[in-house]
């Protein structure tokens, strides 16, 4: 059984929607196709996923605010043989070499070209059973799903797993997070995965002395401050950290620490550094060794801890920064709602630090630097310092460093103050 915003559908109702699609889509005329699916109905698409998948054909989920162009565009680059729309209308494409059995996907893009991912269903059913068998806090939760099912996060960690343990999964199709807070207050032990922008905004709207039961978050490392307002008004709250590439790769049942993302999942091993020596964290699933392009380290315990993407990174004369660390600190000024740092290039040291913040009220950049400069190494001090209205974050809350690079270099940021190294 699923929930579907006011709506359950019931095993009965769920394999005769499967079969309706399953015919309208033709998936028993042809071995091997690969169907992108664009449907605004969550139910439908649910329907013509399952119907794709036990088939052993090949699917790429499309965003349902995606334009039948940009769809259009986005399957012919992955190689799909067919588009399906609303009312199952289908438009056969030029199609490609895609493996059958396959979720397809492409990487989110913010560190460079989005590329194609295919996973096999049986990979895919690994990392389920993996999840379930090692993260058994939510057995007993009731999961609710306030993010795409279209993105594995939503749909295999919320959706799959929620079905294999036998739940019923909630799905609310509304980024409305007081309609979301009202959906957590009636659903019994509620478990909710969403992006840590709206995890964020709920934290801060709930009525002082009201808590958000459990809550999931995921995809990318939670700015100090959103991390502290969540952590105090989220009774069980946890993290998971992944790839594209591999899925979920590992979950931290008790988020105390914002860059810990807890024990990896029994079916990977996973190499990398030492907190003295962080290096690239690479996974083996199976014969497959993956390169998640991220610095971490394990500790003692076992735990793996994040430290930056490698592209992050910014190198000062040889000497590594990495901008959370920049972050932290100047958001631990007070009147600093918000901060990025980011690389410029510098003809003397290779590159150097460049900051983007935000305030609730006036600061000025010699203020910040001099903070700066009493906290951090003199490396790590940010030689230019932008104050702009908001911090450009996509919807999830990641922040795309490239992108406000090439802003700031093009005088395009929403900058209200800019000063140099002199400021």
């Amino acid at each position: 059984m699923i929930r579907i915003d006011d709506r359950h559908y019931d095993g009965a109702l769920l394999e005769a929607m499967r079969e309706r699609a399953a015919l309208a889509l033709g998936v028993a005329e042809r071995a091997g196709l690969s169907y992108a699916l664009c449907l605004s109905d969550p139910a439908e698409f649910l329907a013509s996923f399952f119907a794709i998948r036990d088939a052993g054909a090949s699917v790429l989920p499309i965003h349902p605010s995606t334009p039948r162009a940009a769809a259009r565009r986005l399957a012919n680059s992955i190689g799909c043989h067919r588009l399906v729309c609303d009312d199952f209308t289908i438009e056969d494409l030029a199609g490609g070499d895609t493996a059958p059995g396959r979720l397809l996907q492409t990487t989110s893009g913010t560190t460079g070209e989005p590329k194609r991912i295919a996973r096999s269903w049986a990979e895919i059913g690994r990392e389920i059973e993996s999840y379930v068998s090692s993260f058994c806090e939510p057995e007993d939760m009731t999961p609710v799903i306030a993010c795409p099912v279209t993105h594995s996060y939503g749909l295999i960690c919320g959706l799959l797993v929620a079905l294999r343990r036998g739940q019923v999964p909630h799905l609310l199709g509304t980024g409305n997070p007081k309609f979301l807070i009202a959906r957590l207050r009636e659903t019994h032990r509620p478990l909710l995965y969403s992006s840590p922008a709206m995890l964020h905004t709920i934290a801060r709207l709930l009525p002082a002395g009201e808590t958000i039961f459990a809550a999931m978050t995921s995809g990318t490392l939670l700015p100090e401050n959103w991390f502290a307002t969540i952590r105090a008004r989220t009774t069980h709250f946890f993290q998971q950290y992944g790839c594209s590439e591999a899925g979920c790769i590992a979950i931290n049942p008790d988020l105390v620490v914002a860059d810990d993302m807890g024990r990896p999942l029994p079916h990977l091993s996973i190499e990398t550094g030492t907190a003295d020596a962080p290096r690239e964290i690479v996974l083996r699933a199976g014969e497959r060794e993956i390169h998640t392009a991220d610095l971490g380290y394990l500790k003692a315990d076992g735990t793996l801890v994040f430290v930056a993407r490698l592209d992050d990174t910014i190198n000062i004369s040889g000497l590594n920064v990495y901008p959370r660390e920049v972050e932290d600190v100047v958001m631990a000024m007070p009147g600093v709602t918000d901060a990025v740092a980011f690389r410029k290039l510098d003809p003397f040291a290779g590159e150097r630090v460049a900051l983007a913040f935000s305030a609730e009220h006036a600061v000025a950049p010699a203020s910040l630097r001099a903070w700066c400069t009493q906290n951090l190494a003199a490396h790590q001090v940010p030689m230019e310092v932008v104050r702009v209205a908001s911090v450009p974050r996509q919807a999830n809350g990641k922040i795309n460093r490239r992108e406000i690079a090439r802003l700031y270099a093009e005088g395009r940021l929403d900058q209200q103050t800019v000063a140099g190294a002199t400021a």
